[in-house]
């Protein structure tokens, strides 16, 4: 089949190498000049679990605060109606997560696809010979034991899927992180020996040469306006026509919506902005081997071969292009308190905001349209790179008319 992709961050190249590698004749149209140049280019590094990123679906973690200096959610100045809407069944859903015995059903469908997900990875990662920045291990850091509580959903969801989970005492962490500081106080901690961190970009640009080496061609500056359906097309900004294809896959993040609302295809999708800090490491004994998650600040500071990177923070609606100084500041004061020293401040540092497509639900949207030829790789949120292996495994089976080797109930592109 002749099959566009829109977008070429972290989702649609992933796609693009699964749909090439399976013979179809593949082209990936990107409005900026590379790949991986939003919401791919700097995120946290967690790979697995991803249910241990709070922003992964309500319920991972506690509903999140709006107010006051330690809020984990900022609001911009421009909020539209659809924002707060947005806003209103995600806490009503993480509320409800908290009385149910059971993890909520979105959260099962997270932890299947992303275990599915890591999974792929790793085949790729040793088929393909991809060499990229990655560490081993997760520590989900307790501070108190509401923490403990407030992932209570989550944690069932992980165990449920057989993931390996060890609770320790404060001791314990830092014997499995001995850069910890001693000062830190830990009511004590989660291991995920299986978990993982990793460079998202380093993957996606190895990725993409991959999927080239299967025949994908990448346009880039390649700014979609329009798109169409029966049969499928793609109408590239400044092009008096429209391109015609096969098929369509959007995998083009927060600016999805905008191009599905002419087909009648509504999806309530919006860009939650995070943010992180990547800095070189100043002192091996000091810096974390693998990835940390502080459950208290939802922080999470990952180890990507020579740098440390922290990343958090979420703001809903439009504000400035620069991180928000609040989130910095907080940031700057998690990795103090847990890994001081373990940074070189003066030179090399690296701040990014980027934004996330997120569905209010939590999980993305995967899976054919009401329009022929349209498909839906998209609002993956704050767990992209952890999902984008599996999603596009799975995109691309159903695509070829067989059933993909996870189950996709709760993931589908028609339940909005």
């Amino acid at each position: 089949m002749k099959i566009a992709i829109v977008g070429a961050g972290i989702v649609g190249v992933t796609t693009a190498y699964e749909l090439a590698a399976d013979g179809h004749a593949v082209t990936v149209f990107e409005q900026h000049s590379a790949a991986a140049a939003e919401a791919s280019f700097a995120p946290g590094g967690l790979l697995a679990p991803a249910l241990a990123s709070a922003w992964s679906a309500p319920g991972a973690a506690a509903a999140p605060a709006v107010l006051g200096r330690h809020a984990t959610l900022r609001l911009g100045r421009s909020l539209t109606l659809a924002d707060l809407a947005w806003l209103r069944r995600w806490r009503r859903a993480a509320h409800a997560s908290t009385r149910s015995p059971e993890p909520p059903l979105a959260l099962a469908a997270l932890e299947r696809l992303a275990r599915y997900s890591h999974a792929r990875l790793l085949e790729l990662t040793e088929s393909l010979d991809l060499h990229f920045e990655h560490s081993p291990g997760t520590l989900l850091l307790l501070r108190s034991p509401r923490d403990a509580q407030a992932l209570a959903p989550a944690l069932k969801a992980l165990r449920n899927g057989g993931n390996a989970l060890h609770e320790v005492d404060a001791d314990q962490a830092r014997a499995i992180e001995p850069g910890l500081s001693p000062a830190l106080p830990l009511a004590g901690a989660l291991h995920l020996p299986g978990g993982q961190a990793g460079n998202c970009r380093q993957f996606t640009l190895l990725l993409r040469q991959a999927a080239q080496q299967h025949g994908a061609q990448f346009l880039f500056n390649a700014r979609v306006g329009r798109l169409g359906g029966s049969p499928a097309s793609v109408q590239v900004a400044g092009e008096s026509a429209p391109r015609p294809f096969d098929a369509v896959v959007l995998c083009a993040g927060v600016h999805s919506a905008a191009l599905l609302q002419p087909l009648g295809q509504r999806l309530p999708l919006v860009a939650l902005h995070g943010s992180s800090v990547s800095a070189p490491v100043s002192e091996e004994l000091h810096a974390p081997l693998g990835v940390v998650v502080d459950v208290h600040t939802q922080t999470t500071i990952a180890r990507l071969g020579q740098r440390v990177r922290v990343s958090g923070g979420a703001e809903l609606g439009r504000g400035p292009a620069a991180a928000h100084p609040q989130t910095l500041r907080t940031l700057y004061r998690v990795l103090g308190e847990c890994f001081p020293g373990g940074i070189v401040h003066s030179s090399g540092v690296q701040v990014w905001r980027g934004a996330c497509p997120m569905l209010p639900d939590g999980p993305p949207a995967i899976g054919a349209t009401a329009v022929p030829g349209l498909w839906l790789n998209l609002g993956h949120g704050a767990s992209g790179w952890a999902l984008a292996c599996g999603s596009a495994r799975a995109l691309a089976d159903q695509v070829a008319g067989k059933t993909p080797d996870v189950d996709l109930e709760g993931l589908g592109a028609q339940r909005f």
